[in-house]
């Protein structure tokens, strides 16, 4: 898939960011935001709860169908820092043919909406982009 994504960052709930691999910094993980700094996260599998902490967050895979252990998100490596999250996905390419905007909370999607008007260039996504 190939994904767009800003660096200037406001988090809100629910957004799709890109963050580092905090098992494997050189790679990258598309993944939900679940929870930021003192919200409360949990693992259903544990039925477990806890606070996060300043400048932690959850974050979870978007295929629900996924179990914790296959998963490769918070439930897997716990909260991440901040610092680990490169940018929020704005729009995913999966094929040619399949393609649209990320559904990201309202605000955001508002916020990035001018971006994506001036940006975003899908023909030359589809050139590179690698099935």
């Amino acid at each position: 898939m190939t994904y767009e994504f800003v660096t200037t960052l406001v988090m809100l709930g629910r957004d799709v960011l890109v963050l580092k691999n905090p098992e494997k910094p050189d790679d990258y993980l598309v993944r939900r935001l679940a929870a930021t700094e003192y919200e409360m996260a949990s693992i259903v599998e544990k039925d477990e709860s806890f606070v996060l902490e300043k400048d932690q967050c959850w974050v979870v895979a978007g295929n629900g169908k996924l179990k914790a252990k296959e998963a490769i998100d918070s439930r897997t490596f716990g909260p991440i820092h901040i610092t680990n999250i490169v940018g929020r996905v704005l729009y995913c390419m999966r094929s040619a043919g399949d393609h649209n905007r990320v559904r990201n909370s309202f605000v955001s999607m508002h916020y990035d909406s001018p971006v994506l008007e001036v940006e975003l260039n899908v023909d030359e996504m589809a050139k590179s982009h690698k099935a």
